[in-house]
């Protein structure tokens, strides 16, 4: 048994191995435990069921973890960006089969992916507009570089009043995605490689949160009836194109808390995932697969204003997406931490309220996880990498890298 185990047979001996590991160091800091990673790794393998995965740049923002599994596996394979930006500069660094899964209508920002092309880079953009086609055209043929990029199908699902999924494509059946290709196929500057379909409303939403009995039920009905429909969605139009004559290199799907309903679908060939590696507090609670917190923050007690509470300094740390409790940090270890509704957590000091066992004193760490996974990159200039109970390298993420795609 590992040290990890043996530390974490309580949440109090989990508090002090981390406290022990954290006591030099200044605070605040985000680490990530690289055995608890590891073992996420290793249970997406066996969700993934033999397909590769594409990991997901957005969900890490590190170099030192991109390397340490770019390649890797043989069950991981290419790089899914977010920024073509951040695609060229990953090129510079020198990866490659990169996938950029937005579109961009940013010049400069493709000009670079330009020049790693030249250099003999694989990398695909994303497009689901005429509009975007044309411009990439216009910018290749000015100078003579040829695009590769990929088709992003819509998978929501919709009902009488209810969108269930996210905005992101305006191609929402096979023969959009089939006029689409057509556009593509008539231009010289640009080459269709890939079909990507990211069915957000099945990978990104929990369906066992405790204390929301119904709340799940529905989820769980509604990823039910949406699964099939959206793969049988994407499999039509991976139909449709041969068909016409029109063959993908590649079909992309899902998110880390879809696998299981993805990998069903016989067009996918690759899968994509990268909150998994971290576990942030937006996947805790998912009736499919259970994840380990690999990755958080720790700030200080600087004062007690009651006998129990304990501010302390820093931790207004919120994710993105709709706002409430949800985005917020949660405070982790010691176990008995909770945030105060009416303050939160605040921008220079967070107070929280504990009722554990621990003896908590002005100067002791407390640790929180992020809503969700690479937005805490974006907080903190190093990762410090956590492996046999010490700091084993201290990582720059993006941000220490004096990078900001988006």
């Amino acid at each position: 048994m590992d040290g990890f185990h043996v530390a974490a047979n309580t949440a109090g001996n989990q508090y002090q191995r981390y406290k022990a590991i954290l006591a030099q160091e200044r605070l605040p800091v985000a680490f990530v435990d690289l055995e608890v990673m590891q073992r996420n790794v290793d249970a997406l393998a066996k969700r993934a069921a033999g397909l590769p995965i594409r990991l997901v740049t957005k969900s890490v923002r590190c170099l030192s973890i991109l390397r340490r599994y770019y390649g890797k596996g043989p069950f991981l394979s290419g790089l899914m960006c977010y920024s073509p930006a951040e695609a060229a500069w990953l090129a510079e660094e020198g990866f490659d089969d990169l996938l950029v899964a937005y579109p961009s209508a940013e010049t400069a920002d493709l000009a670079g992916v330009i020049r790693q092309l030249r250099l003999g880079r694989n990398i695909v953009l994303m497009v689901d507009s005429p509009v975007q086609v044309d411009h990439l055209d216009r910018m290749a043929r000015e100078s003579a570089a040829v695009f590769r990029v990929a088709i992003d199908l819509d998978m929501s699902s919709d009902l009488p009043g209810l969108h269930f999924g996210v905005r992101r494509s305006p191609l929402t059946t096979p023969s959009d995605v089939l006029a689409l290709a057509r556009r593509i196929d008539g231009c010289t500057g640009v080459r269709l490689m890939g079909l990507m379909g990211y069915e957000g409303q099945i990978a990104g939403l929990m369906d066992d949160v405790p204390g929301q009995g119904l709340r799940n039920l529905i989820l769980r009905r509604l990823k039910a009836w949406s699964g099939p429909q959206v793969n049988a969605r994407r499999d039509d139009s991976v139909h449709m194109l041969k068909k016409a004559g029109i063959h993908l290199r590649f079909v992309n799907g899902g998110g880390s808390g879809s696998f299981e309903s993805t990998r069903t679908d016989p067009s996918v060939t690759e899968l994509a995932a990268g909150s998994a590696l971290y576990a942030p507090a937006l996947f805790d609670h998912y009736r499919n697969f259970k994840l380990e917190p690999a990755a958080g923050f720790a700030v200080r007690i600087a004062r007690q204003p009651k006998r129990d509470v304990f501010t302390c300094s820093g931790g207004g740390y919120p994710a993105s997406g709709p706002s409430g409790l949800n985005r917020a940090p949660i405070p982790w270890l010691p176990e008995g931490s909770r945030l105060i509704p009416d303050e939160g957590a605040g921008e220079v000091q967070t107070p929280v309220v504990y009722d554990g066992p621990e003896e908590l004193r002005i100067g002791d760490p407390v640790l929180f996880r992020h809503a969700k996974a690479g937005e805490l990159c974006e907080r903190f200039n190093e990762l410090l990498l956590i492996e046999n109970g010490q700091v084993v390298e201290r990582a720059k993420t993006y941000r220490g890298q004096g990078h900001c795609f988006l």
